[in-house]
């Protein structure tokens, strides 16, 4: 029987080319995410499912799929989205994508520490709306990167890849997580381990590069704000719910910290009204992974995910319970 794999949105033709080999593909058509009673109905019969993060992909999915099911494939690093455990009860193999989307991620989550810590965004919007202006030594000042201590939250590939690049702007690194990193990573990186609490003291920029799980939602919240610098800004390019976008909002009125620069938002793709209106943050609309090819990348390794699977193999990136 052939197998047959439900790809519940838009991916690059290379990635189709992998599955096609493999099964029968049914690709959603809908340029927007799928409702739930869609995705209940589009997965029905399927022996592999491509979801995004967008889609909740659990046991109801996974039972409306039927006993065929055997892989889901999340085209991100991250799986808050997926119930790992109901699948794997299952017998479902669950697959992310790792490692392709690094240099993509820290590439933007720089470029939104430059962008909110130059006031690049002011400027832009400054000229956009032809507003008059000339030079002078005290124009839109902005805070220099240099001799400054980078707080990164989760030391993984991506805090590893922003610390790098933050190195070569002269910038010292501090961090925290559930675990140290290795000595040789720390050495390389003259990176210090810390405490939660010391990171957001010691920090003049925050970024946040840790999973989103039961311990992470809120994060950052009216407590952690309140602990950070008043000059410090907070950078997320993680997931939305890490921060508590509300506090946020209430920490930036209140001149609590200097800016923010967020890619993710808690209720994604909603933001935060307040923070729409306010000229210290930058915003950007989940554009960590987004260059060609990262995106295909990360499609493809999904798609391989599935051909292994489907066809008696091991899957390459396996998420386990």
């Amino acid at each position: 029987m052939t197998s047959k794999i439900a790809v519940t949105r838009w991916i690059p033709d290379e990635a189709l080319k992998v599955l096609a080999d493999s099964g029968e593909v049914k690709l959603s058509r809908a340029d927007r995410p799928l409702t739930r009673d869609e995705l209940l109905e589009f997965v029905r019969g399927a022996s592999a499912i491509v979801g995004m993060l967008h889609d909740r992909l659990d046991g109801e999915v996974a039972d409306a799929a039927g006993p065929g099911l055997k892989v889901v494939a999340n085209v991100a690093v991250g799986y808050d989205n997926v119930d790992v455990a109901a699948l794997s009860e299952r017998g479902i193999t669950v697959t992310n994508t790792p490692g392709v989307l690094t240099d993509a991620t820290a590439d933007l989550a720089f470029g939104l520490i430059l962008a909110v810590t130059r006031r690049l965004g002011e400027g832009e919007r400054l000229l956009r709306s032809r507003t008059p202006w000339s030079f002078h030594l005290g124009f839109l000042l902005g805070s220099s990167l240099r001799d400054k201590t980078l707080g990164i939250v989760g030391l993984g590939q991506i805090g590893q890849a922003v610390a790098r690049r933050a190195l070569g702007f002269g910038m010292r690194i501090v961090y925290s997580g559930r675990s140290r990193a290795a000595e040789d990573v720390e050495k390389t990186l003259g990176a210090k381990y810390v405490s939660f609490g010391e990171l957001l003291r010691s920090s003049d920029v925050v970024s946040l590069h840790c999973p989103l799980t039961p311990e992470t939602r809120h994060l950052v919240d009216a407590d952690a704000l309140k602990s950070m610098k008043p000059g410090a800004y907070l950078i997320n390019t993680t997931r939305g719910p890490v921060v508590h976008e509300a506090a946020l909002a209430d920490a930036l009125e209140t001149g609590e910290i200097a800016g923010a620069a967020l890619d993710v938002f808690e209720a994604e793709p909603e933001v935060e009204p307040r923070l729409l209106d306010r000229e210290n943050v930058v915003l950007t609309p989940h554009l960590g992974s987004a260059t060609v090819e990262t995106r295909t990348a990360m499609a493809v390794l999904a798609a391989e995910n599935v051909a292994s699977v489907l066809t008696g193999g091991n899957p390459l990136t396996e998420v386990r319970p």
